[in-house]
């Protein structure tokens, strides 16, 4: 089966009848004199056989340009980042342009190489989750190509961002466990630096408050990186005398750690997260998760870099910052609603 959605056929499609590349069909199309006059006769062909139409607002994007997009993130084996990635994906080919991606794994070193090589190989513009708080480079970047920010914001660079609603979330997920009463709640979270993990030890305090209680300082684990680190973190907190009587965890990988610190531990805690994963709707345990349509981002972040693009040849727009919402859900066996908040984000 062939065709853009919608029925269309697409460059690939004039590629594979003309025996070429969908990068030499974009040649021929834009009227590249090294191409052989052979060549171009069997893409002309081809394109009359298929009826193709070019898009022309992938055309407009990639005058003189490489129709690639770079997305850099910072570990792409969580989900999370995969369902962005997707997002990101589906509008670059909606529009005509391909996505070329990078992987920091959360080594905030390798992010200036990453994004250099990716302006080396002339991208027309760059989507980044920033791996760490300093941003010099993407300054620097950003002298190149457009650069749009995605789940963490811009710190000291004037450009766009997505991200989502961080601290409304973690907030009211703790208060769904301080409403079932609940006042030895620890917390399992990301490094303090980052901003997602900022945001969420703000809401995770801001419940308390307005409660009228305050956190356990004890109880606050902060610096945790993986299931491994949260599973250790854990355990020694569940096996303290005044052991916590119920979690909070800033990431899905924390909260995976988390479970298996339970199972291991042998007992049964409520546990609220950020990030639905998947099976948590089977393992039977009370769970609280705080959920978001992922692939929203990236598909936002790539719509915010795409008009960034096609105003490069005139004012560019003002910088704008986008939230995705956030809704939260409930596993298990807890009693009352089984879900709260903002409804889930349109597709």
């Amino acid at each position: 089966m062939t065709g853009r959605r919608g029925g269309g056929p697409t460059m690939h499609d004039v590629g594979r009848l003309a025996q070429v590349s969908a990068m030499t069909v974009s040649r021929v199309l834009k009227n590249d004199p090294g191409v052989s006059e052979a060549t171009r006769e069997r893409v002309f062909a081809a394109v009359d056989r298929l009826g193709y139409r070019r898009n022309e607002t992938a055309r407009s994007l990639r005058l003189g340009g490489t129709g690639m997009i770079g997305l850099v993130v910072t570990n792409l084996a969580n989900p999370f980042y995969s369902r962005l990635a997707l997002g990101v994906q589906e509008v670059a080919t909606e529009h005509g342009l391909r996505m070329m991606l990078s992987n920091t794994a959360e080594q905030v070193e390798r992010e200036p190489g990453l994004i250099d090589g990716l302006i080396d190989h002339q991208v027309e513009g760059l989507i980044v989750v920033p791996a760490g708080s300093r941003q010099q480079h993407l300054a620097s970047a950003m002298r190149h190509v457009p650069v749009v920010l995605a789940a963490r914001p811009p710190a000291g660079l004037d450009t766009d961002c997505v991200l989502v609603e961080d601290f409304h979330g973690a907030r009211e997920a703790t208060a769904c466990l301080l409403a079932e009463g609940h006042t030895r709640i620890a917390f399992l979270g990301n490094p303090p630096a980052l901003y997602t993990g900022a945001e969420r030890l703000r809401g995770f305090w801001a419940a308390h408050e307005e409660a009228g209680l305050e956190p356990d300082n004890a109880l606050i684990c902060q610096g945790l990186v993986d299931a491994a680190t949260a599973e250790r973190a854990a355990l020694e907190l569940l096996n303290r005398p005044e052991a916590p009587t119920a979690l909070f965890c800033t990431n899905n990988r924390i909260s995976q750690g988390a479970i298996r610190a339970l199972y291991k531990a042998g007992i049964t805690l409520p546990l609220a997260g950020f990030d639905d994963f998947e099976l948590s709707d089977i393992l039977g345990l009370p769970l609280t998760l705080v959920s978001y349509d992922a692939d929203e981002i990236g598909r936002q972040a790539a719509r915010l870099l795409i008009d960034r693009l096609s105003h490069r040849d005139g004012e560019p727009p003002a910088s704008r910052r986008i939230t995705v919402p956030t809704r939260v859900i409930r596993y298990g066996p807890h009693s009352g609603d089984r879900s709260r908040g903002a409804p889930p984000p349109s597709e």
